[in-house]
This record gives C-alpha cells, structure tokens and sequence, in this order.
C-alpha cells in the first residue's frame, strides 16, 4: 500500500515514465528504460537543434559571402565598362554563377524552414503521446488502487464470516 502511494505520488509529480507491472509498480529496468529513452530523445533533440544552426549559419555565410561578392562583382563589371569591356565574356559568365547560386539559395532558406516545421509538428505529436500515456498511467494506478481497496474489504467481510462461523 505505501509502495503504490509513492508510485502515485511520482507520478503526480511527472517522474513516472515507463510500463507498469502487474503489481501496479514500476520495475527498476522499466524506470531505467524510460529514462534512457527521455536522454535518448533530449540528445536526439539537441542534435537537430544543433545542425539545423550549422545550416542557418552556413546558409547566412553564403548569404553574407554572396552579398559581399555580388557587390565587388558590380564594382568590376562598372570598371570593365569603363575601359570598353574587354572581359565583358567573363563578367557575364560570373555573373550567370551568382544567379545559379542565388537560385540554389532559395530552395535551401524553404528546405530549412520546411524541416523546422516537420521538427515543430514532430516534438507536438511525441509530447501528446506522452501526455496520453501519463493519463494511461494514472488511471491504471486508480484502478489498481481501487482493486486492492475491494479486495481488502471482501477480505474483511470473509474474515467476519468466519469469526461468525466460528462463534455459532
């Protein structure tokens, strides 16, 4: 009985994580299994976390370095024009470059906010499992609670029914 106060206690307090077994307890592998599932996903979480800033950063140091390039760039094709365009072939070859790699930018800037998303709408659905699964829990312990609340009583009631046996 103290056992399953501390087990509805913890749960209570969000610790329970992990299956129960049929006396209504979590066993010590089930608790550990559902703690290393949770530092499973918190390191899995992080990890996303951590590429999707690699690829921000990436992306905004290209952007950066576009920017900076596409400018000099400008400054060039001014001074070519100036001296009759001599290069004026080459210009335009780089200048198709900076247009290609600008292209390719775009999808890259929608990929990263497309796979924010899907990671948004992931981390929702795994939170609502778990949600579902507390609930689950707790009322599991409820009817294990109850359970053993009328087991004790017919077990009284049987108990009286002796004494009365054995009175008569």
């Amino acid at each position: 009985m103290m056992q399953t106060q501390r087990t509805l206690e913890n749960q209570q307090s969000g610790q329970i994580s992990g299956s129960l077994s049929f006396n209504g307890t979590l066993s010590k592998e089930d608790e550990e299994m559902s703690k290393s599932a949770l530092s499973t996903f918190r390191a899995k979480e992080e990890e996303i976390e951590k590429k999707k800033m690699e690829v921000k950063e990436k992306v905004q140091a290209q952007l950066g370095r576009i920017e900076e390039e596409t400018k000099r760039l400008a400054t060039i094709r001014e001074e070519l024009e100036a001296l009759a365009d001599p290069m004026k072939k080459e210009v335009s070859v780089v200048r198709k470059k900076i247009d290609a790699v600008n292209k390719e930018l775009k999808p890259l800037g929608q990929t990263c906010q497309k796979k924010e998303r899907e990671f948004k709408e992931a981390l929702e659905a795994f939170n609502e499992k778990n949600k579902e699964k507390v609930q689950l829990i707790t009322r599991l312990m409820e009817l294990v609670s109850e359970s053993e609340r009328m087991r004790l009583k017919k077990l009284e009631e049987l108990s009286k029914n002796i004494e009365t046996i054995r009175m008569a």
